[in-house]
């Protein structure tokens, strides 16, 4: 929901920190008063406490702040001393209260100073906004009396303009009245004021603001009652601003009677994280009939034909989860679901649980029916407990395998779960679930997978359906124009004339953003519906440079360039008349004002979602001038079969085959749901001979073009021969319709049903699906609308439920009438599918060109040998357990751990003189990056440098394992002529050991520590014995050390067999030690030099010895 109520305090709050930052030429206009919150948890003395004026006046005014309209008229308004508040409080705080239907607890109060005046005194005041423009209502008398505003009021209009809008003083001052001449002070006063506050209410993203009464005192202003919401979605606009004096930031409440659950808070909270929505409202906590929605339009309409059949009464749950959430998301918020429905008794008649939803365009239904098994799982002895009948139906993108996950899960769990695919009615479970109509059969599925048809030319992707008529002849975008221009020649109602014809079989469009697997469907859409060339011509993108980007038509490859400026993909493509923009809610309102500026476009579809109301008002308002027409925002686009889709519109392949959309049909529709536009796809192909054209506006208060906008245009166009409507709650768009049923302006036969009929049953205020899906009075209701529809000559079914039946009867009379003539359908040809969706889908298996066992980045996290990386994080097992994990796959003992990093730390450096830290000097001096660096000192390492680790290991491993004593151990290698490796160093001996050798024999000689034995480190002590009686330094050096104790982890800690502790020495890991070590310091050296701004390293003549030849050749 765009718009979100706002708390009393906070509204002040912000309009007081706004005015004392931009006083806007009247400085000390609006008093700001201090205000305390109180709330269930407070204690009124310490908030008294805080209050310098109730100490001082004696006097304040303490209100309930939990959005609660006409709280004067309820006596919930008091004015007292301390004590009177203090007692008032008591009596209040806490306590049940009925406003309207909705009962609700009182717990969150606003106290503030008492403001005396006459009740003539009181001034009203109100800010809305609308489609086209703002609204101010005022009236001289305001106060809890002021009754019927809207007839009373005198009202300004303030039209959209796409610069900076402003109130018309000549408006104001008709609105003012006799005040001009009778108080010019107070008038001089308010005008002021409402001019100034109409610029935080622009500024601030307010979307309604009232102030019931505000007082003028001499030439000062007091607010005593405010409401107010705003826009949400401008929250990176405006964040900063959206605080209070102090810095507190603005509280949006839940509605009066529904404070969050912490299990709705904990769905809130993941919604905050994700790019997916998940939503969630208990409704009744020991309701019977619990659902799980995919997609916000079909949530509605299931809990729509919950309360149309009855079963509002035990409905217990609103809520939705759409937007390609991952399975680890979505088993979050099934375990919520399902810890809420199996708390409490079980009931005797048991729970239903619906998973529901609409054909999805673009999630990966396998992916998240994958979580809702898993919460299964879970919840398992639960849900046998209470009883629980599981009713799924769904579509949409590899929905075959996740329904087929749902009944592996109803067998493997003993469970009672009836599954349904899009073969059968979207709501036909519901009534099943209630018991009130029978189990639907499952009809024979279409032949389809993946993206693409089986056998096209025997199998015509469908059930038994209604004969098909011949595919309606399309026109090209200049024959449309000119039909256009012979229809209205002096120009008149140039806006329908835009919007009659806007996609054609040879329609063209440029792509703004990144959106390969988008610009790929519709190709694909391209190739089946027999397009001669692709629909999309070019794709741009600020952030690369210009590149073309290769696709597939049909088989073909072909390449589709790319531009880094909108204007020159266009100028490059003059043919293109339409633009999608993928832009996100940040970028769209600039990326798409720059597209208005071309003449060439007609047509822009914004896919975006939360794009602030008042840059689309502008963006409707300049769209408007230059005659280009918008789809969007919040919108999956629309479809014309057989010409042009827009985006991801029509789901996947197998959807779009399934529904016929690959040629047009008689039946074109308009409604605000992406999810449900795919739905209707599926409904209408079923029942007609298909699609004409669909268009989803989109979800939001305003969308760019309207029902009536493309309503009329199917009347216009002989093409279609009958049109649907899905409307839904809120707003007054359909009454327009209504008009021009009235007005038979509207004369083929429309089919209507607006969705959101559950208000009605539902007491609390619930947030229905899109932005705009909210009542704000009677006549704006789905029921209000669908009865003002039939009363006008539309078709309305008595639910949803009906709604296929509905299009059906009207389809045939068409046919029986011979307005429509059915013939045979031609089959498609078949689209190759792509091979990524292929090995998803398990249709086809490839050798992997790598095989990795250590780490794993494409699940919900990275996880190190299947170990997640917050759960290396939480164990603290620090480098030495990830190398472990990364290294042997294996969660060593800690011991080993400490002992691992002890070999980094001693081994990270040895000086700038040994060869591998002298070439890092000499490179970076050469002025070399780091990595460049970094790699000549390594590439010293070697039998002769660092790379003594793993010779120790194996040297002394063997003789261990020979059964050699040490003695036989030293005079073998002296036989051979073999130094023995790990033994030795060119500076300490015996009686000036090396610090490094010492403190790694300490460390494994502890047992309190190091819990393990040690063989091979006794054994190379013993051998340190005999070779230093014979030379002092012959002493066990630190690659010694870590190359015997290394081996006795191997051998001794229980972690590894012996052919995995044979198998590590061999392949050389113990010298990785020593690299990954002594690369810190390697890094270090480059770091020192470079931060010494050293110069090219040349090496001295006195340091070389010049051998040259005597003979003169």
């Amino acid at each position: 929901m765009s718009a979100k109520a706002i708390s009393e305090l906070s509204g002040k709050e912000m309009l007081y920190r706004f005015f004392e930052e931009n006083p806007m030429g009247f400085p000390g206009l609006v008093i700001p008063k201090p205000m305390v919150r109180i709330t269930s948890m407070d204690d009124f003395n310490a908030a008294a406490d805080q209050c310098d004026w109730l100490r001082h006046d004696q006097v304040g005014v303490l209100k309930p702040d939990q959005l609660i309209k006409r709280r004067g008229k309820m006596g919930l308004v008091k004015i007292g001393s301390p004590n009177e508040l203090k007692s008032w409080l008591h009596e209040f705080c806490g306590k049940l209260f009925q406003v309207g239907k909705t009962e609700g607890r009182l717990h969150t109060f606003i106290m503030e100073p008492l403001v005396r005046f006459k009740a003539d005194d009181e001034v009203y005041v109100a800010i809305y906004s609308q489609r086209d423009g703002d609204v101010i209502l005022y009236h001289p008398n305001g106060g809890v009396d002021i009754g019927d505003v809207e007839s009373k009021a005198k009202k300004i209009f303030i039209p959209v303009k796409s610069d900076s809008m402003k109130i018309d003083q000549m408006d104001l001052t008709h609105a003012l009245g006799s005040m001009i001449t009778d108080n010019i002070q107070k008038a001089t006063v308010i005008r002021q004021f409402i001019n100034c506050l109409y610029e935080a209410y622009k500024a601030l993203h307010f979307t309604y603001l009232e102030i019931n009464p505000f007082v003028v005192e001499g030439d000062k202003v007091h607010i005593l009652d405010l409401a107010a919401k705003i826009d949400e979605t401008a929250n990176f606009l405006c964040g900063d601003k959206w605080k209070g004096r102090t810095g507190r930031p603005v509280e949006m409440p839940a509605p009066f009677g529904r404070d969050l659950t912490s299990e709705e808070k904990y769905i809130a909270e993941l919604d905050a994280k994700t790019g997916a929505s998940l939503k969630l409202t208990i409704l009744n906590r020991k309701g019977r009939i619990w659902t799980m929605v995919a997609g916000g339009g079909a949530s509605v309409v299931f809990t729509d034909t919950v309360c149309d059949l009855g079963g509002a009464a035990e409905l217990a749950n609103y809520g939705e989860y759409s937007g390609d959430p991952s399975e680890g998301q979505t088993f979050e918020y099934a375990k919520t679901l399902l810890t809420v429905m199996t708390q409490g008794e079980p009931r005797p008649d048991g729970k239903v649980l619906i998973i529901g939803g609409s054909i999805a365009n673009f999630t990966n239904v396998a992916k998240t029916f994958g979580g809702i098994v898993t919460a299964f799982e879970l919840f398992i002895d639960k849900l046998k407990e209470h009883k629980v009948t599981i009713y799924v139906r769904r579509g949409g993108p590899n929905y075959q395998e996740g329904l087929r996950k749902i009944k592996d899960a109803a067998t493997k769990l003993e469970l009672p779960i009836h599954v349904f695919g899009p073969e059968t009615h979207m709501t036909a479970i519901v009534g099943a679930a209630l018991g009130v109509r029978p189990v639907p059969s499952v009809p024979t599925a279409p032949k389809t997978t993946g993206q693409f048809l089986l056998s096209p030319e025997r199998n015509t992707a469908g059930t038994e359906r209604v004969p098909t008529s011949p595919a309606p002849k399309t026109t090209t975008f200049e024959t449309l124009k000119n039909f256009l221009s012979t229809k209205n020649p002096a120009g008149q109602d140039k806006e329908n004339d835009v919007i009659r014809g806007l996609f054609e079989n040879d329609t063209k469009a440029v792509i703004w953003g990144q959106q390969q697997k988008a610009i790929q469907g519709m190709l694909d859409f391209d190739y089946v519906c027999r397009r001669d060339q692709p629909s999309v011509v070019a794709s741009t993108y600020p952030f690369t440079g210009d590149n073309k980007q290769k696709y597939y038509f049909g088989q073909k490859e072909i390449l589709i360039p790319a531009y880094k400026s909108m204007m020159k993909a266009f100028a490059s493509h003059p043919d293109a008349s339409v633009m999608i923009t993928f832009a996100s809610l940040r970028s769209v309102y600039e990326t798409v004002m720059e597209a208005l500026e071309i003449p060439q476009l007609k047509v822009i579809a914004i896919i975006a979602e939360g794009v602030p109301e008042n840059q689309t008002r502008k963006l409707l308002k300049v769209a408007q001038e230059k005659g280009v027409v918008l789809i969007g925002p919040a919108t999956v686009g629309g479809i014309k079969p057989g010409c042009f889709k827009i985006g991801n519109t029509g789901g996947m392949m197998d959807n779009i085959l399934a529904s016929k959309l690959y040629r047009p049909g008689s039946v074109a529709y308009v409604s605000r749901s992406g999810g449900m536009s795919n739905e209707l796809n599926n409904i209408i192909s079923h029942n007609t001979n298909g699609v004409y054209e669909g268009i989803a506006i989109g979800g939001d208060r305003y969308p760019g073009s309207t029902y009536v906008d493309h309503i009329m245009r199917y009347q216009e166009d002989d093409r279609v021969k009958m049109i649907l409507l899905l409307g839904e709650v809120g707003g007054v768009e359909e009454y327009k319709i209504v008009d021009l049923l009235k007005q038979k302006k509207i004369t083929k036969p429309l089919v209507a049903w607006c969705i959101g009929t559950c208000a009605d049953y539902i007491t609390s205020e619930v947030q229905f699906g899109h932005a705009g899906a909210s009542a704000n009075g009677c006549g704006e209701t789905a029921s209000a609308k669908n009865t003002a529809l039939r009363e006008a000559g539309a078709i309305v079914p008595a639910s949803f439920d009906d709604l296929g039946n509905q299009i059906k009867a009207t389809y045939e009379e068409l046919v029986f009438k011979g307005i429509i003539v059915p013939e045979p359908e031609v089959p498609p040809p078949a689209v190759p599918m792509d091979f990524a969706w292929a090995r998803e889908l398990g249709l086809i298996r490839k050798p992997a060109s790598f095989m990795t066992s250590i780490c794993d980045e494409r699940g919900e996290e990275l996880n190190y040998a299947g170990v997640p990386i917050t759960r290396v994080l939480e164990s603290e097992m620090g480098i030495g357990g990830v190398l472990g994990l990364l290294w042997f796959q294996k969660r060593l003992p800690s011991y080993a751990n400490k002992f691992i990093e002890v070999c980094l730390m001693i081994t990270a450096d040895h000086g700038p003189a040994v060869s591998g830290a002298h070439n890092t000097i000499v490179c970076a001096r050469a002025g070399k990056d780091l990595i460049s660096s970094l790699t000549s000192g390594l590439l010293t390492i070697g039998d002769r440098f660092g790379g003594a680790l793993d010779g120790a290991a194996r040297q002394f491993s063997e003789a261990v394992d020979k059964g050699w004593s040490p003695m036989q151990f030293v005079n073998e290698m002296r036989k051979q002529g073999k130094h023995i490796m790990g033994i030795g160093h060119r500076v300490k001996s015996i009686n000036n050991p090396d610090k490094r050798v010492e403190i790694l024999k300490k460390l494994a000689q502890d047992k309190e520590i190091f819990k393990q034995e040690t063989p091979l480190l006794q054994f190379a002590l013993e051998v340190e014995k005999i070779t230093t009686a014979k030379k002092p330094n012959l002493i066990l050096n630190v690659d010694g050390a870590i190359g015997v104790i290394f081996v006795d982890i191997l051998r001794q800690s229980g972690m590894f067999t012996a052919a995995e502790a044979q198998e590590t020495i061999e392949i050389g890991t113990l010298n990785g030690l020593f690299v990954l070590g002594r690369s810190i310091g390697f890094i270090g050296h480059y770091l020192d030099q470079s931060r010494l701004k050293q110069g090219l390293y040349r090496h001295p003549w006195d340091d070389i010895s010049y051998i040259m030849p005597e003979s003169n050749f």
